[in-house]
């Protein structure tokens, strides 16, 4: 090939790629996959689907929550991560991404190099709860009759290494007490076994626990942040409720492959930007407790890092394992 001809080839290249919509300009083409790394009814699923639910309507293209439960979230961010990176393929998960390879030796996937986040969606403090059976009506009653009986108070979680399950050992380690952990396959069938009695105990998200105290159902102690709720005002904190020092607070995030272009992730998180400023979905993240976050892909990547240096620190020096 001469000269021109190369240079007409190179210019008629340009032109093509000048004419091309951008990457992620036209997304989504079709349904767009949100795998949720919880059961059916727990909180990761609840926030799923409020945020499914308002993608629906901006993409006019249905966002389908897929509930993938199990090992903390390990198998729904592994499908994600071994997705086709094109952005059709979401995961809803919880601040157990951030601590996952501190509690395992070895996972099918590498945080920093197979997962982006898109945009933090919030955080979320969760509710100390007790079957009415049980006599503590305080956090420092609970303390005080599970040392009085070591072994003998059961504390469901929503599956091994999940929020609920270090939250809980969080406050087993605090509290120096000696309680029985049952995991069951999501918070929703781990709610249900503290409503049927099957465990005594249990931590999980305001929106999935507090209806049921309101009920009667169960009896909330303490919500387990570092401040009150403002979706439950009147539950203290567990600091505040008889164990000083203690603090935990779980956020929520919308995760993709970290090999999708970088424009549909842009455009994905200006997308759930405005879902969460959506007045009444806004709304109904607060009736769950939810403080929304939002932010930037870098400025949610960012938060990302430091959550996972935060609770490496936090499990090594608690001695906490999922092995």
């Amino acid at each position: 090939m001469n000269n021109n001809r190369r240079l007409v080839a190179l210019a008629a290249l340009a032109a093509c790629l000048a004419a091309a919509p951008a990457a992620g300009a036209g997304f989504p083409e079709r349904p767009v996959r949100m795998v949720a790394a919880s059961a059916a009814g727990g909180g990761t699923d609840i926030i799923a689907r409020l945020l499914a639910h308002k993608l629906t309507d901006l993409w006019s293209q249905q966002v389908i929550v897929d509930n993938r439960p199990g090992g903390g979230g390990v198998i729904a961010t592994d499908i994600t991560a071994k997705a086709v990176p094109d952005g059709y393929t979401l995961l809803l998960q919880s601040v157990g991404i951030s601590y996952a390879p501190a509690l395992y030796k070895k996972l099918p996937f590498d945080v920093r190099r197979d997962i982006s986040a898109v945009t933090i969606v919030g955080t979320q403090p969760f509710v100390l709860a007790v079957h009415p059976s049980l006599p503590a009506k305080s956090v420092a009653e609970l303390v005080q009759l599970a040392k009085s009986k070591p072994g003998d108070i059961r504390f469901a979680s929503g599956g091994v290494s999940g929020a609920s399950h270090l939250g809980s050992e969080l406050f087993r380690v605090t509290a120096g007490v000696n309680m029985v952990h049952v995991p069951y396959k999501g918070t929703g069938p781990g709610t249900t076994a503290l409503l049927t009695g099957e465990v005594q105990m249990a931590i999980a998200g305001v929106g999935t626990l507090l209806p049921h105290a309101k009920s009667g159902k169960v009896r909330a102690l303490a919500v387990t942040g570092a401040k009150r709720s403002p979706a439950a005002p009147e539950l203290p904190t567990v600091a505040e409720n008889g164990l000083p020092g203690y603090a935990f607070d779980v956020w929520y995030g919308v995760f993709a492959s970290s090999k999708t272009p970088r424009a549909t992730l842009d455009k994905i998180n200006a997308d759930a930007g405005a879902a969460l400023r959506d007045a009444e979905t806004a709304k109904r993240f607060a009736g769950s407790g939810i403080d929304l976050i939002g932010g930037s892909v870098e400025e949610s990547n960012r938060y990302l890092r430091a959550e996972m240096a935060k609770w490496t620190k936090v499990i090594r020096e608690a001695g906490i394992s999922a092995d």
